[in-house]
Parts: C-alpha cells; sequence; structure tokens
C-alpha cells in the first residue's frame, strides 16, 4: 500500500496514486461540508484523498467518504459569546490560544508529511498547514474579515494576507464579476499576493426535481455555542403555533439527545448528505443562520430563504445587509425574530436566482494537470 510510504513520491507519476490532504476548519460545520464537492472532484481524478478532521467533523466527512483515510486534528474550538457586544472581546480573549493552535498545526503538518507523503494540501480556512515545499492552497471567501472600526480592519486583512500568502495558492469560492454571493468579503479592492481562482459556488447539494410540501419549512441550525442553543430555543417556541409542518436539522452530529417538539415538527441531529438534499428542496422555505456555506447550499438548490446572522458575527451580519440587496435572501436579526412575520414578509420578497456555475472543476482539473507535470 501507498499509505505512509515516504517513498511513494521516487516512482514515476503514472505508476502513483497522488495523495492529497484536506482540512476544514471547525468553525461551525460549514467549512467541512463545502469540501465535499472538491474530495469527490478528487477520488473522481484518481487521487487519493486525506482528511485531517476533529472528531465532529470525522462523523460528517466519514458518512460521504467511507473509504478514506482520517487523521485526527484539533480544532481551533472557537467560543462566542450570549451577547453581540460582548462577541468582540470574547474572541479577542482567545487569540492567543488561536495563535497558538495555528503553531502547532504548522508542526503538525511538517511531521505528517514526512510520514504520509503527501503531494499536495488543501486547508479550508487553517492558517497553519501550509508546507514550504509542497504546493498548498488555502480556501477563504473571506480576503476581507469584517470588524467593528475601520482601522482594525484594515491591520487584520494585511495579517490575513500574511497567512495567506504563505501558501502556494488561494481559492475563493464565490463568483467573479461584479454578481456574487459574498461582496467586499471575497471583492476587496486589493487581493492578496498567492495566486487566486475564483471557483464558483462550493456546495455538496444539488438542485433535485422534488415537489415542494406546502407551508413546509426547513430550519437548518448551525454555528459555535451558545448562539446556536439560543436560536434553536427561540424557534422551536415559536414552531409551536405555527400552522404548517416543519423540518429541523440541529447541526450536531454525534449527538443522541433530542428536545421535545410537536407532533407537526419532525427534529434531527444531523441528516446525511443526500437526506439533507433533499429536505432542503422540498421545503417550501428554508430558515438558517448566514453562514456562507449554507448561503451557497441555498443557491445551488435555488431555494427561498430566510437568514438570521449569528450576534455579533460581523462577517454574517454583512452578509445580511448584502444578500436582500441582491434579492437572494430575505434576513431578520435573532432579537427581532418572529416566524410568523417573517414568512408574510417573504410571500411578497423579489427572490431571484443566481447562476451557480461550478467553476470549481475546472480549477481542479488545472491543478492536478500540474502536480502530474
Amino acid at each position: 500500500m501507498e499509505k505512509n510510504n515516504p517513498n511513494h513520491k521516487d516512482l514515476p507519476a503514472k505508476a502513483r496514486k497522488f495523495r492529497v490532504l484536506i482540512a476544514p476548519l471547525d468553525w461551525g460545520l460549514g467549512h467541512t461540508t463545502r469540501c465535499i464537492p472538491l474530495a469527490h472532484c478528487f477520488i473522481k481524478a484518481g487521487v487519493t484523498v486525506v482528511f485531517a478532521a476533529s472528531q465532529q467533523q470525522k462523523i460528517v466527512l466519514q458518512q460521504e467518504f467511507p473509504e478514506c483515510e482520517f487523521l485526527h486534528l484539533d480544532g481551533y474550538d472557537i467560543q462566542y459569546s450570549k451577547t453581540a457586544g460582548g462577541l468582540v472581546w470574547k474572541l479577542a480573549s482567545q487569540l492567543r490560544p488561536i495563535k497558538k493552535r495555528i503553531a502547532a498545526e504548522h508542526q503538525w503538518l511538517l511531521q505528517q508529511t514526512k510520514e504520509q507523503s503527501f503531494d499536495a494540501i488543501i486547508s479550508d480556512n487553517r492558517f497553519g498547514l501550509w508546507h514550504p515545499t509542497i504546493p498548498s492552497v488555502f480556501i477563504t471567501h473571506q480576503l476581507t474579515i469584517k470588524t467593528p472600526f475601520g482601522w482594525v480592519q484594515k491591520l487584520v486583512q494585511k495579517i490575513n494576507y500574511v497567512f495567506i500568502n504563505r501558501f502556494s495558492a488561494c481559492w475563493v469560492p464565490d463568483m467573479p464579476g461584479n454578481i456574487n454571493l459574498a461582496g467586499v468579503l471575497s471583492h476587496p479592492k486589493r487581493l492578496p499576493a498567492a495566486p487566486l481562482s475564483y471557483v464558483g459556488v462550493l456546495s455538496r447539494l444539488q438542485n433535485l426535481a422534488a415537489a415542494k410540501k406546502a407551508k413546509h419549512l426547513f430550519i437548518s441550525l448551525s454555528g459555535p455555542e451558545p448562539q446556536r442553543s439560543l436560536l434553536e430555543t427561540k424557534i422551536l417556541q415559536q414552531l409551536q403555533d405555527y400552522k404548517g409542518t416543519a423540518t429541523v436539522v440541529r447541526g450536531l452530529p454525534g449527538a443522541s439527545e433530542l428536545p421535545q417538539v410537536p407532533p407537526h415538527v419532525q427534529i434531527h441531529n444531523h441528516l446525511t448528505t443526500a437526506a439533507y438534499n433533499i429536505e432542503m428542496c422540498s421545503a417550501d422555505m428554508v430558515i438558517s443562520r448566514t453562514g456562507y456555506s449554507t448561503v451557497m447550499d441555498i443557491v445551488a438548490v435555488q431555494q427561498k430563504s430566510i437568514l438570521i446572522p449569528t450576534p455579533g458575527q460581523t462577517e454574517q451580519e454583512y452578509l445580511a445587509d448584502y444578500l436582500p440587496k441582491q434579492n437572494i435572501a430575505i434576513s431578520y436579526s435573532q432579537q427581532n425574530f418572529n416566524l410568523i412575520q417573517a414568512l408574510k414578509d417573504a410571500e411578497t420578497f423579489n427572490y431571484q436566482p443566481i447562476s451557480t456555475t461550478p467553476l470549481y472543476e475546472t480549477v481542479l482539473d488545472d491543478f492536478i494537470r500540474q502536480l502530474k507535470q
């Protein structure tokens, strides 16, 4: 077997399978799920995919790729505050341990490349997973990281680019040009020095020809605690008086207990990609966080949605303002969210579909071709 064979690179390119490490950030499940279509492309091209993941990420990915190898890699374990106002200070207090985590994962990578003999590394927002001699790709839609203060944002962008420029390339999951999903987040005035490609919408979902269920809601919860639980409590309470039906996915793979819900509501800790795809496509309306990966899923299946940004998370708050202006989705704050009113407003909202050409397939084909040269 080629696994753990440090000499497999000595074989002629045509005589060996290439090995690629894919490592998504553990900040919610979005970074994990948007790596799924990339992994499928690599596997289809005959490349061996190895995942670096935390235990919760492994549960999600192993359902999709039971044949793949997994290496354990601790996450950043970002913690949120219970209030939007306290989030900035909560995150600031975690900068030192995050910096240590980045340094530790870089040393981890250097050791693993000796043992595993990878040909390339794909890092979704994990800053430490670059290699000085092996092609290393950084995936992010946040070239601009929004902050409450302009001078802080400029400083953060400089730091962000210092990390990105350590990589061989940067792939941005968005469309090039003026019609896009992330606005200034993915299209800043100044780009990083690393070679950059816009890879289009990265989604594990397909636009299925599923019959819509009248007044049926698909509610997808995700993201760091305690805000995930706070929104769940609020939505489950408001669903008590809803006259239609709903499916709620809590975004908790590996969890076993479920809260009690009324008969017209189905609730799951987690769904496989296939089941999740069917539920989203058959719903009359999707309700979720404004997490970017979820937004890409919604756009990929051409669904109507109501989005609720995580309080204090500036990226999601920016998207919650940007997406309604593009007629892609309607949004409400968590504090003022009222299910019945939001559904009434959504009836008259001018939803406009957006093209979702999978540009990543061409980018990956070129990347693999370069690996094999």
